[in-house]
């Protein structure tokens, strides 16, 4: 068993560090979002998940000693055989290498991580048409986009509200070996939004502070597994794309925008364009795609990505400003 210092470890020694300036200190720039607040808002979810009829083993230490101060282990189960997993859960545990090529070597995940984590291939296929210096990963839960991002990008912050999944998160990235190049902060994204409009104001906050950022990646919560089912006011439509997977009918219902949260998902784009014109905008595959299109004037272009796996559309990736082709120079405009 790993031994800890002062009792602190885990999550614990998590949410004592990022009450302190965030690692490493050459990122000092990112406003304050008074974390501590939002500590004691989630105070609620450090109580343990639910666990399955045969309960999964509790490993002690799957970072080892070197690692043992982003170790995570015993927030939530590992699962090694699938007799461990409730069935709700049993379709996305027999993909767990898709989604983590090295799950088996530790990497953690609570119940809406398994079935919101972007597969590890489709996260490095966004990372490499993201590339730049800073990043912001605005929903980042257990990491998996964000563990891509730093390995194509300088530098990446990484918001969650939930202290859970934001140390899920941290535990994966030190298994991946990229924990140092990411920015893990607890605090919502709104919030940030405006913390950092405040920053870059010629009142507020010093030159440090007005750091640039040069791409902002949405993935925010679409409603859990049943969005496939549509928005409640959307009936299908042909503006939708659809998967081979799809037997009986060739499209699904149809998903809009206003299903997103915490906002409305147009409200939520526009947010995002305050930081930087260039957006990656993940999207469930039956989003209508009109709606995509009118997020943007006509005279600038939207770029819709298909994310597939094998033979299944997986979701939608929507790039604006300068992540799309030809529009290279909208990239380099600072907000």
């Amino acid at each position: 068993m790993v031994k800890r210092k002062n009792n602190i470890g885990g999550l614990s020694r998590f949410l004592a560090e990022v009450k302190q300036p965030v690692e490493p200190s050459s990122q000092s720039g990112t406003p304050s979002l008074g974390v501590a607040s939002v500590e004691t808002e989630h105070r609620d979810e450090l109580a343990p998940e639910s666990r399955p009829g045969k309960k999964a083993k509790i490993h002690s230490g799957l970072l080892g000693e070197a690692l043992a101060k982003y170790d995570a282990t015993g927030l939530v189960p590992f699962y090694t055989e699938a007799s461990q997993v409730p069935e709700q859960l049993q379709k996305y545990y027999s993909q767990r290498e898709r989604y983590f090529s090295l799950y088996s070597s530790g990497c953690l995940l609570d119940e809406e991580g398994w079935y919101s984590v972007t597969p590890e291939r489709v996260a490095d296929q966004i990372a490499d048409r993201c590339r730049c210096d800073v990043i912001l990963d605005a929903f980042c839960g257990v990491g998996g986009n964000a563990i891509a991002f730093a390995r194509t990008c300088e530098r990446v912050i990484a918001l969650d509200v939930s202290p859970i999944r934001l140390a899920l998160a941290r535990h994966n990235a030190a298994l991946y070996g990229v924990q140092d190049r990411i920015e893990f902060v607890l605090g919502d994204f709104l919030s940030f939004a405006r913390s950092l409009q405040t920053a870059r104001s010629p009142e507020g906050g010093t030159q440090s502070s007005k750091r640039k950022i040069d791409v902002v990646f949405l993935s925010p919560p679409w409603g859990g597994p049943s969005y496939i089912a549509g928005s409640p006011t959307k009936p299908r439509a042909a503006t939708t794309l659809s998967s081979p997977e799809d037997t009986t009918n060739n499209a699904h219902a149809e998903f809009g925008l206003e299903s997103i949260g915490p906002i409305h998902g147009r409200d939520l784009f526009k947010v995002a364009r305050e930081i930087t014109k260039n957006v990656a905008y993940f999207l469930p595959r039956n989003t209508n795609l009109e709606e995509i299109s009118q997020l943007v004037s006509p005279e600038e272009k939207v770029e819709v990505e298909e994310e597939w796996m094998g033979s299944k559309l997986k979701a939608l990736t929507c790039y604006y400003g300068g992540l799309v082709a030809g529009q290279e120079a909208m990239f380099e405009e600072v907000r």
